[in-house]
Protein backbone atom coordinates (compact mmCIF):
# COMPACT_ATOMS: atom_id res chain seq x y z
CA UNK A 1 0.00 0.00 0.00
CA UNK A 2 1.29 3.40 -0.87
CA UNK A 3 0.96 6.38 1.44
CA UNK A 4 -1.51 9.03 0.36
CA UNK A 5 0.11 12.36 -0.46
CA UNK A 6 -0.65 15.19 1.91
CA UNK A 7 -1.99 18.42 0.48
CA UNK A 8 -0.32 20.52 3.17
CA UNK A 9 2.30 20.27 5.92
CA UNK A 10 0.35 21.19 9.06
CA UNK A 11 0.97 17.86 10.76
CA UNK A 12 3.58 18.24 13.46
CA UNK A 13 5.55 15.10 12.50
CA UNK A 14 5.71 16.12 8.85
CA UNK A 15 6.76 19.66 9.75
CA UNK A 16 9.44 18.30 12.13
CA UNK A 17 10.70 16.05 9.38
CA UNK A 18 10.96 19.01 7.00
CA UNK A 19 12.79 20.99 9.70
CA UNK A 20 15.31 18.21 10.32
CA UNK A 21 15.85 17.72 6.60
CA UNK A 22 16.32 21.34 5.53
CA UNK A 23 17.38 23.43 8.56
CA UNK A 24 21.15 22.83 8.31
CA UNK A 25 21.22 23.31 4.53
CA UNK A 26 19.16 26.48 4.81
CA UNK A 27 21.42 27.88 7.53
CA UNK A 28 24.54 27.04 5.52
CA UNK A 29 23.05 28.61 2.38
CA UNK A 30 22.33 31.86 4.25
CA UNK A 31 25.70 31.85 6.01
CA UNK A 32 27.71 31.33 2.81
CA UNK A 33 25.68 33.83 0.83
CA UNK A 34 25.43 36.64 3.40
CA UNK A 35 27.95 35.90 6.17
CA UNK A 36 27.31 35.86 9.89
CA UNK A 37 26.67 39.57 10.45
CA UNK A 38 23.02 39.42 9.36
CA UNK A 39 22.31 36.52 11.73
CA UNK A 40 21.50 33.59 9.40
CA UNK A 41 20.34 31.41 12.33
CA UNK A 42 17.53 33.87 13.14
CA UNK A 43 16.48 34.23 9.52
CA UNK A 44 16.41 30.45 9.12
CA UNK A 45 14.12 30.17 12.13
CA UNK A 46 11.92 33.02 10.87
CA UNK A 47 11.54 31.19 7.55
CA UNK A 48 10.33 28.08 9.38
CA UNK A 49 7.89 30.19 11.40
CA UNK A 50 6.49 31.63 8.17
CA UNK A 51 6.25 28.11 6.76
CA UNK A 52 4.28 27.02 9.82
CA UNK A 53 2.01 30.06 9.59
CA UNK A 54 1.25 29.21 5.96
CA UNK A 55 1.31 25.43 6.32
CA UNK A 56 -2.24 24.96 5.00
CA UNK A 57 -1.38 26.80 1.78
CA UNK A 58 1.90 25.07 0.97
CA UNK A 59 2.10 21.53 -0.42
CA UNK A 60 4.86 19.28 0.86
CA UNK A 61 6.76 19.28 -2.44
CA UNK A 62 6.97 23.12 -2.38
CA UNK A 63 8.14 23.45 1.24
CA UNK A 64 11.87 23.55 0.46
CA UNK A 65 11.42 26.14 -2.26
CA UNK A 66 9.24 28.25 0.06
CA UNK A 67 11.82 28.06 2.86
CA UNK A 68 14.80 29.04 0.73
CA UNK A 69 12.93 31.85 -1.03
CA UNK A 70 11.53 33.23 2.21
CA UNK A 71 14.87 33.06 4.04
CA UNK A 72 16.68 34.70 1.13
CA UNK A 73 14.11 37.52 1.07
CA UNK A 74 14.39 37.97 4.84
CA UNK A 75 18.16 38.32 4.52
CA UNK A 76 17.84 40.77 1.62
CA UNK A 77 15.39 42.86 3.65
CA UNK A 78 17.76 42.85 6.62
CA UNK A 79 20.65 43.85 4.36
CA UNK A 80 18.61 46.75 2.94
CA UNK A 81 17.67 47.80 6.46
CA UNK A 82 21.32 47.78 7.56
CA UNK A 83 22.21 50.00 4.59
CA UNK A 84 19.55 52.52 5.65
CA UNK A 85 20.81 52.46 9.24
CA UNK A 86 24.38 53.02 8.07
CA UNK A 87 23.35 55.85 5.75
CA UNK A 88 21.42 57.46 8.60
CA UNK A 89 24.44 57.26 10.89
CA UNK A 90 26.62 58.91 8.27
CA UNK A 91 24.16 61.77 7.76
CA UNK A 92 23.81 62.60 11.45
CA UNK A 93 26.17 65.34 12.59
CA UNK A 94 28.96 64.12 14.77
CA UNK A 95 29.13 65.59 18.23
CA UNK A 96 32.84 66.29 18.31
CA UNK A 97 32.66 69.93 19.27
CA UNK A 98 35.15 69.53 22.11
CA UNK A 99 37.97 68.29 19.83
CA UNK A 100 40.50 70.94 19.00
CA UNK A 101 40.85 71.56 15.22
CA UNK A 102 44.59 71.87 15.77
CA UNK A 103 44.65 68.34 17.18
CA UNK A 104 42.76 67.02 14.14
CA UNK A 105 45.27 68.67 11.82
CA UNK A 106 48.23 67.27 13.78
CA UNK A 107 46.63 63.84 13.71
CA UNK A 108 46.28 63.99 9.92
CA UNK A 109 49.87 65.13 9.52
CA UNK A 110 51.11 62.35 11.79
CA UNK A 111 49.11 59.76 9.87
CA UNK A 112 50.59 61.01 6.59
CA UNK A 113 54.12 60.80 8.07
CA UNK A 114 53.47 57.27 9.31
CA UNK A 115 52.11 56.10 5.95
CA UNK A 116 55.10 57.64 4.17
CA UNK A 117 57.51 55.98 6.62
CA UNK A 118 55.82 52.59 6.20
CA UNK A 119 56.01 52.98 2.43
CA UNK A 120 59.76 53.64 2.83
CA UNK A 121 60.39 50.25 4.44
CA UNK A 122 61.73 47.37 2.41
CA UNK A 123 59.03 45.04 1.14
CA UNK A 124 60.10 42.26 3.50
CA UNK A 125 60.04 44.60 6.51
CA UNK A 126 56.72 46.16 5.50
CA UNK A 127 54.99 42.79 5.02
CA UNK A 128 56.22 41.38 8.34
CA UNK A 129 55.48 44.63 10.21
CA UNK A 130 51.93 44.98 8.86
CA UNK A 131 51.14 41.31 9.45
CA UNK A 132 52.24 41.72 13.06
CA UNK A 133 50.88 45.17 13.94
CA UNK A 134 47.78 45.44 11.73
CA UNK A 135 46.63 41.84 11.39
CA UNK A 136 47.78 40.89 14.89
CA UNK A 137 49.68 37.79 13.79
CA UNK A 138 52.38 36.36 16.02
CA UNK A 139 55.97 35.94 14.85
CA UNK A 140 55.55 32.17 14.53
CA UNK A 141 52.43 32.55 12.33
CA UNK A 142 54.20 35.07 10.10
CA UNK A 143 57.20 32.76 9.80
CA UNK A 144 54.95 29.91 8.65
CA UNK A 145 53.08 32.10 6.15
CA UNK A 146 56.26 33.58 4.66
CA UNK A 147 58.16 30.29 4.88
CA UNK A 148 61.03 31.82 6.84
CA UNK A 149 62.41 31.34 10.35
CA UNK A 150 61.01 33.07 13.41
CA UNK A 151 64.35 34.84 13.89
CA UNK A 152 64.09 36.26 10.37
CA UNK A 153 60.65 37.62 11.19
CA UNK A 154 61.97 39.17 14.41
CA UNK A 155 64.83 40.78 12.51
CA UNK A 156 62.48 42.20 9.86
CA UNK A 157 60.06 43.65 12.40
CA UNK A 158 62.75 45.10 14.66
CA UNK A 159 64.46 46.57 11.60
CA UNK A 160 61.15 48.11 10.53
CA UNK A 161 60.61 49.60 13.98
CA UNK A 162 64.12 51.04 14.03
CA UNK A 163 63.63 52.62 10.58
CA UNK A 164 60.22 54.00 11.58
CA UNK A 165 61.70 55.59 14.72
CA UNK A 166 64.36 57.27 12.59
CA UNK A 167 61.85 58.51 10.02
CA UNK A 168 59.24 59.72 12.49
CA UNK A 169 60.62 61.59 15.44
CA UNK A 170 57.28 61.40 17.36
CA UNK A 171 57.29 57.59 17.56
Amino acid sequence: MSKPLKDHICEEQLFSSIFRTHSKNLHDFLYYKFGSQLNPQDKMQEAFVKLWENCAKIPQNKAKSFLFTTANNLMLNEYAHQKVVLRHRMIQPKHTTNINPEFILEEKEYKAKLEKAIAGLTEAQRVAFLMNRVEGKRFKEIAQLLDISTKAVEKRIYGALKKLRQDIDEL
